[in-house]
C-alpha cells in the first residue's frame, strides 16, 4: 500500500509499519479509531475509518493538526511561511534557528513548531522539564530548498483534504482518559514512548507509566493494537514478559534511524501486542 507521510516528523515514526498494522485490522471495521498517543499521526491518517479521536499529551502536536482541521493552517500559508523563514535561515544560519526556537517557546505558534521540527537535529521532538523545545539545529541552513518546501506543502495539503471528508477530533489529554472512552465497537491504537528506549515525547515514560497503560488497556472493552519493542542484539524489553505476554504478540525486525552517528543506528525487533 502507498503510505502518505505527514508533515510532522519524529524519531520512531511508524511509516514503514503501517501496512503491517493494517493487516491486523478486521476488513469490516467501521467503528471509532482511537489513539491515546497520536504523535505524528501517520498511522491514523493512513488507516483510520471515517471517525477518529486522536489524542496526545503534547499540546503542540494537537494544536498543529487542529489548526489544519480549522482551516487556520493551509497549504498556502505554510508555503509562504516556509519560504520566508527558510530564506532567513539561509542568510543567518543557526542564529535564526535559535531565535525562532526562543520565539516558539514564548508564543507556541504551530507554524514555528513545524519549522523547528523540520530544521532540528535528526527529526527529534524533545522538550525540557519546563516544557521548552530544546532540540539543536541540524546544521543545514539550506534546509528549506524549493523542492523541500513543496514536499511539506503537499503533505499539509493531503491532511487538509483528509480532514475535510472525515470526522477526526484532536484532544490534548492523559492517555487513561482516552482509553476509557472506547467501547467494544472501537479499535485503540497505542504508540507510547518505548520503555527503556529513546523517549521522543513531550514528557517522560517509565515503568510506572507502562504499568498504568497496561492497566488501562486491560480494563478497556475495546480491541487494541499496541506498538512496542521486543528485543535487539543486546537486550530485550522486560515488560513483554512482565506485562504484555497475556495478549497476542507479533514480531518483525525494523530499523530505526535513531542516534547521532550511523554506527549507533541499529535494527530492533518490533512488537505488535493485540487482543484482535
Amino acid at each position: 500500500m502507498k503510505v502518505n507521510i505527514p508533515p510532522i516528523k519524529s524519531q520512531g515514526i511508524k511509516t514503514k509499519l503501517v501496512p503491517w498494522i493494517k493487516s491486523i485490522i478486521p476488513d469490516d471495521f467501521n467503528g471509532l479509531w482511537i489513539e491515546p498517543f497520536m504523535g505524528t499521526g501517520v498511522v491514523a491518517f493512513n488507516l483510520a475509518s471515517e471517525r477518529a479521536v486522536l489524542c496526545d499529551s503534547n499540546p503542540h502536536l494537537i494544536n498543529f493538526y487542529q489548526g489544519i482541521a480549522d482551516g487556520q493552517i493551509t497549504p498556502i500559508s505554510v508555503k509562504a511561511y516556509l519560504e520566508r523563514e527558510g530564506l532567513a535561515l539561509l542568510e543567518k544560519g543557526d542564529t535564526h534557528y535559535y531565535a525562532l526556537r526562543e520565539r516558539f517557546n514564548q508564543s507556541h505558534d504551530p507554524l514555528d513548531f513545524l519549522f523547528l521540527n523540520r530544521a532540528g537535529f535528526n527529526g527529534m521532538i524533545r522538550f525540557n522539564r519546563h516544557g521548552s523545545f530544546n532540540v539543536p539545529f541540524c546544521k543545514k541552513p539550506q534546509r528549506f530548498a524549493r523542492a523541500y518546501i513543496t514536499k511539506i506543502v503537499n503533505q499539509v495539503s493531503h491532511i487538509a483534504d483528509l480532514l475535510a471528508v472525515k470526522r477526526f477530533t484532536f484532544i490534548c489529554q492523559p492517555f487513561e482518559k482516552t482509553i476509557a472512552a472506547g467501547n467494544s465497537e472501537d479499535i485503540i491504537y497505542c504508540d507510547p514512548p518505548y520503555i527503556n528506549r529513546y523517549v521522543d515525547y513531550y514528557n517522560g515514560w517509565d515503568g510506572n507509566s507502562e504499568k498504568r497503560l497496561f492497566d488501562a488497556i486491560s480494563s478497556s472493552q475495546s480491541r487494541f493494537i499496541l506498538s512496542t519493542w521486543h528485543h535487539n542484539d543486546y537486550r530485550q524489553n522486560d515488560y513483554i514478559e512482565l506485562l504484555w505476554n497475556r495478549f497476542n504478540i507479533l514480531q518483525r525486525e525494523h530499523f530505526y534511524h535513531v542516534g547521532a552517528s550511523e554506527k549507533n543506528r541499529k535494527p530492533m525487533v518490533e512488537a505488535l501486542v493485540t487482543n484482535i
